[in-house]
């Protein structure tokens, strides 16, 4: 008997969990789900099948469920690929770019910003790059690398090194006064002051600086793919809208938008490993 109401009493207790569990996390998951129904809803009502210009949400599900839907790792040969494929192919110049903005827009960020002269010197000519859009940066490119994924690379590198460089400097000047007062009382070398004060202290404004970035790469190599051409999202999008295909585009602006929040994410995630608690 002991061991029936054990075991009753472990399920009861599990249900509880699982039951608390599910209504901690309606409320994240169920206003969410609600505002896409309703956006669902106007929008098909808006654009019913037969109407002219874009279509509805069955139109497009129907259009593209086949293989964009079902299959999107199917491959045909050159640029004819599932969205999957096409998603990888811009993913792999993203992490070339970006990895390359993170490396050098956290050095220069910390040289910067821990130099007084070095940041009146160069702080004006950042201001004044960092406001040309993504795409004006791609015939320079273009003429200077002369091949198009180079240069979709480079369009992903100096359009997220800015926010990159300025939030590293800002969290480098930021370093309170008593820090750096008790490094000269300790002398701690260089290379401590660094890794034990300086880095951990600007760690929350270079991770602000790499969420910034990882948004501003994947904005850049869908607006550089679609002129550069070749496999990827960015010119699947416009090769699709050169054949009027509007139900390819729309699905393919959702696989975009996913994307594009699971980068946000994975950067929010390593920070929230990495930031320690009292800084977040």
């Amino acid at each position: 008997m002991t061991a029936k109401a054990d075991r009753r009493l472990q399920t009861n207790n599990r249900q509880q969990l699982l039951t608390s569990f599910f209504q901690k996390q309606a409320k994240y998951i169920v206003p969410p789900l609600v505002a896409l129904a309703l956006f669902l809803l106007v929008w098909q009502l808006l654009c019913p099948p037969g109407s002219k210009g874009l279509p509805g949400p069955i139109q497009v599900i129907g259009d593209t469920w086949n293989p964009y839907i079902i299959n999107p790792f199917f491959d045909n040969g050159g640029t004819d690929k599932g969205l999957a494929l096409q998603i990888l192919a811009s993913l792999g110049r993203v992490a070339i770019g970006f990895s390359l903005s993170a490396i050098v827009g956290i050095t220069v960020g910390i040289i910067v910003g821990a130099n007084d002269f070095a940041y009146r010197a160069v702080d004006p000519i950042f201001q004044v790059l960092r406001t040309i859009p993504p795409l004006a940066w791609l015939p320079i490119s273009l003429a200077a690398l002369q091949q198009s994924n180079p240069s979709a690379i480079f369009v992903i590198f100096i359009t997220s090194v800015w926010p990159i460089i300025i939030n590293t400097t800002v969290g480098v000047q930021q370093l309170p006064q008593d820090y750096r007062n008790v490094a000269r009382v300790l002398r701690l070398s260089k290379q401590k002051y660094f890794l034990k004060i300086l880095l951990p202290a600007a760690v929350p404004y270079i991770f602000t600086g790499l969420r910034i970035g990882i948004g501003l790469s994947w904005l850049a190599i869908v607006a550089a793919e679609m002129l550069v051409g070749g496999v990827g999202i960015g010119f699947f999008i416009w090769d699709a809208y050169n054949n009027s295909l509007m139900s390819q585009i729309i699905i393919a602006l959702v696989y975009v938008g996913i994307v594009g929040l699971l980068l946000d994410r994975m950067v929010a995630f390593i920070a929230s490993m990495v930031v320690p608690e009292e800084q977040k």
